[in-house]
């Protein structure tokens, strides 16, 4: 069972990632971490986190590894070559990846990282920065149970964990809420949507003000709805309300609203109503 004596690691410090390891350097874990860019973890450093110059040195120092990373081509080149953490990994460690990616990527590194006696788990996360800092998020886990039994005490520093089945099974999991988005109404998309309804409900005042940083943008939304509906072709289960979610999103992108958060939908669907054609204020 883990305890504050077991070392994480995190690769890669951005909004995810970063409020992750600053709250496990609070309840009192040694944390080494890596990210491409070394002043995303400077206050970090001041706060005790332990700095590594590549991801394999992360994996090589911990005992237990997380990444939260954008996408698939992210998570393959982190994972790969002679710095990378497939490189670090030996026996008894459980690497968790907390990115929401391709089931099949996802799958690919877990049987690349079997043979090392090492484990992967896939954990995805209903949820975002203010669910990270209050340990609310809702946690999807595929992979080895034996594995997930000795991480789910780390995994409930961040949020209430479940583990879902095999590898892959909790970013199909994921995925399929991500389909499930009505994007008919901003204000059911802010609030109701099944992809995490406390993520979204912490997102409703921000449909009045929407904050220049994003927590979440569109452009990140898109990428996830076209996972949902490259898992659903795979699956041969239809997800119109995904397809239409997508359109909306391609039209977001077109406007300006790409690297707006997600609460933009708001703007994007009210100035429809005005002027169908025109771009954002």
């Amino acid at each position: 069972m883990a305890t504050t004596t077991t070392k994480i690691g995190f690769v890669g410090l951005g909004h995810m990632g970063g409020n992750m390891a600053a709250r496990f350097l609070a309840a009192g874990y040694t944390v080494y971490g890596e990210s491409r860019d070394h002043a995303d973890a400077e206050e970090l450093v001041h706060e005790g986190l332990h700095w590594c110059d590549t991801a394999r040195e992360v994996a090589e120092a911990v005992d237990v590894l997380i990444t939260s990373l954008p996408d698939d081509a992210v998570l393959e080149s982190v994972a790969s070559g002679p710095d990378g953490i497939l490189a670090g990994l030996t026996e008894e460690k459980v690497w968790i990846d907390m990115s929401t990616v391709s089931p099949r990527v996802s799958r690919a590194l877990a049987a690349r990282v079997r043979p090392l006696g090492a484990a992967m788990l896939d954990a995805p996360v209903s949820g975002s920065v203010p669910q990270v800092q209050t340990g609310t998020l809702t946690i999807m886990v595929g992979g080895d149970k034996h594995a997930y039994a000795r991480v789910e005490p780390i995994l409930r520093e961040l949020g209430t964990p479940t583990h879902i089945g095999d590898n892959g099974q909790g970013l199909v999991l994921k995925l399929a809420e991500r389909a499930g988005v009505d994007p008919k109404l901003a204000i059911d998309v802010m609030t109701e949507s099944p992809i995490g309804s406390p993520m979204l409900k912490a997102r409703a005042e921000l449909v009045l003000d929407l904050p220049d940083e994003a927590w979440f943008d569109v452009s990140l939304m898109q990428k996830d709805i076209a996972l949902a509906l490259d898992t659903g072709r795979d699956l041969h289960v239809p997800l119109p309300s995904a397809a239409t979610a997508d359109q909306l999103l391609t039209l977001a992108r077109a406007l300006g609203y790409e690297r707006r958060d997600l609460a933009a939908l708001y703007q994007l669907l009210a100035h429809l109503t005005t002027d169908p054609v025109g771009a954002p204020a």
